[in-house]
């Protein structure tokens, strides 16, 4: 056994060690299990909602991205990203916080008084969130593998991590994730920032002369293209992202566990500072891009490893795994932790409207291990769908945005009807495009590089928001109706 290995295993066991105590000193109401009792300040909030955007796509997929494409794996930064929040998550969490809300789907089915809507949008957000878990336990299984020099089985290592996870959020819930996401970020810049600042000068003598070899080895590989992976598809990408991010269910249910608005505009002013980490991630890409230039298909997301193991000793390859490992297991922590509401709270409760609160919290406890279960089946026996099932996935939760948006106006114009039609096509469209691999440019052959490069979720959401504003025109008189029908019914009794 070397010391690679000692050091991811006491990493975990630290991490289960911190996610069974968070739960000391509270009382486990399901408020407190699902969002902290809405306590959490600006420190605690920014460690959970880093822990849920910052995941083994830095690890695997950004340096990856950098080896590959070169400029264009600057879409990794997005600053939209963070003013989105500081605009939208305010006023979500205020009304939340009045209605007692703590889910994605409760606030939607009171904000548009239909628990169908909300049953909708828990259907949407459960089907979304397991290809997600599934893509981080795959991640895992590359991470621990490479990290441990091949001598821990990735089948072992799962059922190992996941059991790990399980527990640690059926005890102490959303306490649990914030603790464990703790130890990662600091896990993470260490290794991040020794990496990045320590690899370019030990291969080029510095950062700048790094950067020339590269424009010098690939021109024009830090520009990008004319056509294709173009500004336009950049700048498309950005918007999409920017818009869906915080429409995961799980980032939106963290959202709501801040102790008040100020916190959360604060996290969504402060969280940028963690784009200079990704700075380092395309430096690790791009000098793996000329270190080790012949890598091809899914070995170009293990740049970061192979120079790694070429540049460090074991142990700091350890060091490297751990971090790698926990980027994998808090996202999933959250994860399984709002599908687990949603199924109880909005699905069953949905289905059983009777089901009392105790039970219910039992009930979600006991969905814990069970998604737990299908997304390691699916980990295993998934195929490599799964990427084609985020990718679209990421584009259904962005479905939910036009409706929400609309929802945090004084008078808002969309109507429920008009809200469950929008999404309803919005995410067909995105089935089809997905499934059929349809572009911009299939769509518009005979259309300029401009339309076609934009990305094909700009025509889902566009869809989605036209039928959403017609089909609201037609029935909200009818709602309007219906509602000043039941108040005066009210005030009459």
């Amino acid at each position: 056994m070397n010391s690679s290995i000692l050091i991811i295993i006491a990493t975990l066991a630290l991490a289960f060690y911190l996610g069974i105590k968070a739960r000391k000193g509270q009382e486990m109401k399901l408020e407190q299990w699902a969002v902290g009792g809405r306590s959490f300040g600006s420190l605690i909030m920014f460690v959970l909602m880093a822990g849920e955007m910052f995941s083994t796509f830095v690890f695997l997929g950004a340096s990856g991205a950098a080896y590959r494409f070169g400029a264009p794996a600057i879409y990794i930064f997005c600053a939209l990203t963070y003013i989105v929040p500081f605009w939208i998550l305010p006023p979500i969490w205020r009304y939340a916080k009045k209605h007692n809300l703590l889910t994605q789907s409760d606030f939607f089915a009171k904000k548009y008084n239909s628990k169908p809507l909300g049953l909708l949008v828990a259907i949407i957000g459960v089907i979304s969130m397991i290809p997600y878990i599934v893509i981080q336990l795959k991640g895992f299984q590359i991470i621990v593998s490479e990290a441990s020099y091949g001598m821990i089985s990735p089948t072992i290592a799962v059922w190992i991590g996941m059991l790990v996870v399980t527990i640690f959020v059926y005890v102490s819930g959303i306490h649990g994730s914030a603790w464990t996401s703790m130890l990662k970020d600091i896990l993470m810049l260490v290794v991040i920032l020794i990496m990045g600042i320590y690899l370019p000068i030990h291969y080029f003598g510095g950062i700048q002369p790094m950067f020339e070899s590269l424009e010098a080895t690939k021109p024009g590989f830090l520009s990008f293209a004319d056509e294709g992976l173009s500004i336009t598809w950049y700048i498309s990408l950005c918007v999409i992202v920017a818009l869906g991010q915080y429409m995961w269910p799980h980032c939106f249910g963290a959202s709501l566990s801040s102790q008040d608005e100020s916190t959360l505009r604060k996290n969504a002013a402060i969280l940028p500072l963690y784009q200079i980490v990704l700075v380092f991630i395309l430096i690790i890409g791009f000098t793996a891009a000329l270190q080790i230039p012949n890598l091809q298909g899914a070995d170009t997301d293990l740049a970061l490893f192979k120079l790694a193991k070429g540049a460090f000793p074991a142990w700091f390859v350890g060091v490297v795994g751990a971090a790698g490992m926990l980027a994998a297991l808090i996202p999933c922590s959250m994860l399984i932790l709002t599908s687990a509401m949603m199924l109880s709270k909005n699905i069953f409760k949905a289905v059983k409207p009777d089901t009392p609160d105790e039970k219910l919290a039992k009930l979600t406890r006991l969905f814990v291990p069970i998604i737990s279960l299908i997304a390691v089946y699916f980990t295993f026996f998934g195929g490599n769908t799964m990427l084609a099932l985020l990718t679209m996935a990421y584009s259904f939760v962005l479905q939910l945005f036009p409706s929400l948006f609309f929802s945090l106006l004084k008078k808002n114009p969309v109507s429920k009807a008009g809200a469950s039609f929008g999404m309803i096509v919005g995410v067909a469209l995105v089935a089809y495009f997905t499934l059929s691999e349809t572009t911009m440019a299939t769509l518009f052959p005979s259309a300029p590089s401009i339309i076609q490069d934009l990305d094909i979720g700009i025509v889902a959401i566009s869809v989605n928001m036209t039928t959403m504003l017609v089909v609201s025109a037609f029935t909200r008189k009818g709602q309007e109706v219906i509602i000043e029908e039941n108040v005066n019914q009210i005030n009459i009794s």
